[in-house]
């Protein structure tokens, strides 16, 4: 070690050796950043990294050995052969690339050994075929024991170097592998050094193909300071579009956790879709990248906002998808892009739709509801209004005969099916324009606009009875019940909206009276006896208040002996205007509107 030591301090200059030291950090630095991104990167660029990575750490321990050479003071003349001195680089590139290929290979002990042994045996060809081409006027003599030290120290300082690089990569590790392939280079070099013993003879010519030191040493600290530099900014630029790749792919990540569809675009050009909008489209990501906005939606996006707004979405097979739109700006691998979320709305529309169809239509039968009734008739009546062309509406009040009975005696499930069977016997007489709706319980109405005869109302009214006859006929078990239809006519019966209602009502009355499973027209003295029955069912709630009933006594005699035997007490009612009144008109009355139950009781 003391011959060793001697070297350095006295055969070099210093300064030098402290370059050189300087540049093989710098190299050895450099290397293991590379190395450890050689480990991160894909099999497809795995081997372009490491060739950078091997041409760039070869260059600087050859430039290392070339510039610490150039610090050796033999004191007599020397020079370089150029064929050996470029085999050294070659050697050193070569070795270089093959220990780092195996450390990389496999991340086992093993092979991160094996892999350092072989880069620092690519050290040692290339510092010992330097030294080949390191001619001198005099004899070069070697001490093999130094030069066995020095190959395995060089072997196992970058064997241990590899290593602590790949075992646990940081930037502890980083450094630590750094300056131990630093001092394999440099110990291997100056105990190799320090092997030498050189003997002057004037008789040894040195060759004119020769390189002098001190060019050799800048040729070879500028080709590696090249080198360094491009390997540097190829580094820096790969980790640039790496961190930009795992940004995209964190953001692929998130979005396609999102169940809403999510489009990033360059303007209107799709460049990133996720997995949501892609199985919504039926269009893969990839094929959807590149396409555009209109492609997908069928018209200019520029005036979509960060307001939500529905469009159609066109999908793979043409189908037309119902969605809602909200655009964002974002920030997108450093350049400003749009970002638009996509809804699928067909449930929602659906909700709608089902809301709108119980707004407006009976959920039991289809047919329309009272509300749309209204609106219905409201609109013809205004229609007629404006073209005043002469035509003429009849509504049809239809009521079922006895529909409380059947429901009483076979439940609701089979009163249900009945109504069921009565939407269909209306819906199926029907012409274009006509109209049939469920007003509530077992009440329907017909709309009949543009009637040229009012006998037409009454055709469609004995259309209806007969094909419930002909159900009830064909029925197992009895079938329909029968139904009532009360027929008023706009403009002739009525003026407005409310008073057909009424009139209608008031013929259906009657249908109802005279005998049922018919129907009736509205007549004007139907009106006055409708309104003469509304008075006096009004009169009849109040008449036991105001104590207008009486009671009269009818004797019974017991016809073979003419015998009495009771009286039978007869309810009478005096009106304060209409006098005495008969039963034969009141009970009835009193009957329909309930108010016999209270005449009863008292």
């Amino acid at each position: 070690m003391l011959t060793v030591y001697n070297c350095i301090v006295n055969e070099h200059d210093l300064r030098l050796v402290a370059l050189a030291a300087l540049i093989c950090g710098i190299s050895c630095f450099s290397a293991v950043n590379l190395l450890q991104h050689i480990s991160r990167s894909t099999d497809r660029n795995r081997l372009a990294w490491l060739m950078i990575a091997a041409t760039s750490t070869g260059f600087g321990i050859w430039a290392t050995h070339f510039i610490a050479m150039l610090a050796f003071t033999p004191g007599i003349p020397s020079a370089y052969d150029p064929a050996l001195s470029v085999l050294s680089l070659a050697a050193s590139v070569t070795l270089t690339a093959a220990g780092m290929w195996i450390a990389t290979l496999r991340d086992e002990f093993d092979y991160h050994l094996v892999g350092g042994a072989v880069l620092g045996g690519g050290i040692a060809a290339m510092h010992y075929i330097g030294m080949a081409a390191f001619e001198v006027q005099g004899r070069i003599e070697w001490n093999l024991l130094l030069v066995a030290v020095s190959l395995l120290a060089g072997v196992t300082l970058a064997a241990l170097a590899l290593r602590v690089v790949q075992r646990r990569p940081s930037l502890k590790a980083t450094s630590g592998g750094a300056v131990l392939l630093t001092l394999a280079i440099c110990t291997l070099h100056f105990i190799g050094m320090g092997a030498v013993s050189i003997f002057p003879d004037p008789s040894i010519v040195i060759s004119e193909y020769t390189i002098e030191p001190t060019s050799q040493a800048f040729a070879a600290a500028a080709a590696t300071l090249v080198i360094l530099v491009l390997s540097a900014s190829a580094l820096w630029i790969d980790l640039r579009f790496r961190r930009q790749k795992l940004e995209v792919d964190r953001m692929h990540g998130l979005a396609n956790a999102a169940v809403e569809g999510l489009i990033v675009c360059d303007g209107n050009r799709i460049i990133s879709a996720n997995d949501s909008i892609a199985a919504l489209t039926g269009i893969a990501t990839a094929t959807l990248n590149g396409m555009q906005l209109g492609d997908l939606f069928g018209s200019d996006m520029s005036g979509f906002g960060e307001q939500p707004q529905e469009a159609e979405l066109s999908g793979r097979d043409g189908t037309s998808i119902p969605v809602e739109l909200i655009a964002r700006s974002i920030d997108y691998c450093g350049k400003p892009h749009n970002v638009v979320a996509v809804r699928d709305i067909r449930e929602r529309k659906k909700a709608e739709q089902e809301i709108l169809r119980l707004a407006h239509f009976d959920p039991l039968t289809g047919l329309a509801n009272r509300r749309s009734f209204s609106g219905r008739l409201e609109t013809e009546i205004a229609a007629m209004g404006r073209t005043r062309k002469g035509g003429q509406l009849a509504l049809l009040l239809l009521d079922l005969d006895r529909f409380k009975e059947v429901n009483d005696l076979y439940g609701h499930g089979a009163g249900d099916a009945m109504l069921q069977k009565v939407a269909q016997c209306a819906t199926g007489i029907l012409r274009p324009g006509q109209m049939v709706a469920r007003l509530g319980g077992d009440e329907f109405a017909i709309i009949a606009p543009n009637l040229a005869d009012p006998l037409e109302a009454g055709r469609i009214a004995n259309a209806v009875l007969t094909a419930m006859r002909e159900e009830n006929r064909l029925s197992v078990g009895g079938g329909l019940v029968s139904a009532s239809i009360g027929i008023a006519v706009y403009p002739s019966d009525a003026e407005n909206q409310a008073s057909l209602i009424s009139h209608a009502d008031t013929a259906l009355y009657r249908a109802k009276t005279e005998g049922k499973d018919t129907y009736r027209y509205f007549e004007a003295s139907m009106g006055a006896e409708a309104r003469d029955k509304r008075v006096m069912e009004h009169e009849l709630r109040q008449a036991v208040a105001r104590q207008e009933f009486y009671l009269v006594y009818q004797p019974q005699k017991e016809i073979s002996s003419g015998k009495m035997v009771g009286f039978e007490a007869l309810v009478r009612w005096r009106h304060p205007t209409r006098g005495d009144v008969s039963p034969a008109i009141f009970i009835p009355v009193a009957e329909d509107s309930g108010a016999i139950g209270q005449i009863g009781e008292w």
